[in-house]
């Protein structure tokens, strides 16, 4: 019997022992992990079987015939894309099987505590500070612009735990209480309106050791795990055809001939085929994961991502002329996701704009593009061996 064969038994018998239509969403879901059917290549015993991740697509294929109910994963995406390959590569066994199985099934919302006011986007300059007392480490210190902290249990967070070296050494990646009492979140309002991201505040939060990730003072190496699934998961993303913002436009374009004109058809031409690349590209990239872990050329895919966003929804307001300055609600609220196809032309034209910020600013992204993937000469960084304490800030 072929793996393929495999898994379709097993997801038949999945289905057999707990029927969708019967069967609550979480116990469902809860089924489905413990029969390795979550991430067919994690290890047997963490929701998967160990077998290559291009197999997932049989079994997805399976359950959404059968009518099964999915994990939500835009709700969950931090866990999913980002905090889940860096514990399952660096956590300890006990972490792995305590995190992974709620982290998957959507029980336990995940954020993470990165980004910092005070370091702009030089991430290893961050300040945040842990300090060991016995068994734990005592940390203080401000996050900003944390997606999803206001629903979340967990946190991937790092923090310096020695000032004494160069900034890119002394940090360590923690797995952070979001419940703790010493954690307070505060929304931050967008352009949009909306609140969906936050600024996190750690006031004497103990982290206990058991809950590192990684060896002390080796943080950055364990991050750059988190960062480079990041950007695939921001920029990577598989889409059908004229899927993501070249969509509604495509639409508007087809349904309003009324609106057309001789250079909104060239652009919009233009911008519909690099979205197509860009799908295509993010197809083959998906598909490179396959033989392991993402590497720099996420950044690329990320950067078009954003590029093309940007674009295309400034298109769309152009084309809807004074529909296009319309916006449908200016409500405060505190989201659990982005939406960007199910809201007007204005929220995704304000909403583009942090696309070239989240996930490491296009400019930080140009230079790994450039020295990681192109090989051109680094950029001069004179801080490059200075301890993080004599920076000047």
């Amino acid at each position: 019997m072929t793996d393929v064969d495999e898994l379709r038994r097993r997801t038949r018998e999945l289905v057999a022992a707990h029927p969708p239509a019967d069967t609550e969403r979480l116990d469902f879901l809860r089924a489905r992990f413990d029969a390795g059917l979550a991430w067919v290549h994690f290890p047997e015993g963490l929701g998967g079987l160990g077998l290559p991740r291009s197999l997932q697509v049989v079994v997805d294929a399976e359950l959404t015939a059968a009518g099964a109910p999915d994990n939500d994963p835009r709700r969950i995406g931090i866990g999913l894309g980002m905090a889940a390959p860096t514990i399952l590569q660096y956590g300890t066994e006990e972490q792995k099987a305590r995190l992974l199985r709620p982290l998957w099934t959507g029980e336990e919302v995940w954020c993470q505590l990165f980004s910092e006011p005070g370091a702009g986007s030089d991430l290893a300059a961050l300040g945040t500070r842990a300090v060991r007392e016995g068994d734990d480490w005592v940390v203080n210190g401000q996050k900003v612009w944390t997606s999803s902290a206001h629903v979340a249990r967990w946190a991937i967070l790092i923090a310096r735990t020695d000032p004494g070296v160069p900034k890119h050494r002394g940090i360590t990646y923690f797995v952070c209480d979001m419940t703790d009492p010493g954690v307070e979140v505060r929304p931050l309002r967008q352009i949009t309106g909306e609140a969906e991201f936050n600024e996190v505040f750690l006031t004497d939060v103990r982290i206990p050791d058991s809950r590192r990730l990684g060896e002390v003072g080796d943080g950055w190496r364990v991050a750059q795990t988190t960062l480079n699934n990041e950007r695939v998961a921001i920029g990577g993303r598989r889409l059908p055809r004229e899927g993501g913002m070249i969509g509604p436009v495509a639409r508007t374009w087809r349904e309003r001939p009324d609106l057309r004109t001789h250079d909104l058809h060239q652009r919009l031409m233009k911008l519909w085929v690099e979205a197509e690349v860009a799908r295509l590209t993010g197809e083959r990239l998906s598909q490179q994961l396959v033989a392991g872990q993402p590497g720099p050329e996420g950044a690329g895919m990320k950067l078009a991502f954003a590029r093309l966003n940007q674009e295309i929804s400034g298109l769309e307001v152009e084309l809807r002329g004074e529909e296009g300055l319309l916006y449908d609600d200016w409500t405060m609220r505190r989201p659990e996701l982005v939406d960007f196809t199910g809201r007007d032309a204005g929220y995704r034209y304000l909403r583009s704009k942090g696309n070239s910020i989240e996930g490491g600013t296009s400019e930080v992204l140009l230079n790994i593009v450039a020295e990681r993937v192109l090989g051109l000469p680094a950029e001069p960084r004179t801080d490059k061996d200075v301890a993080w304490k004599d920076l000047a800030r």
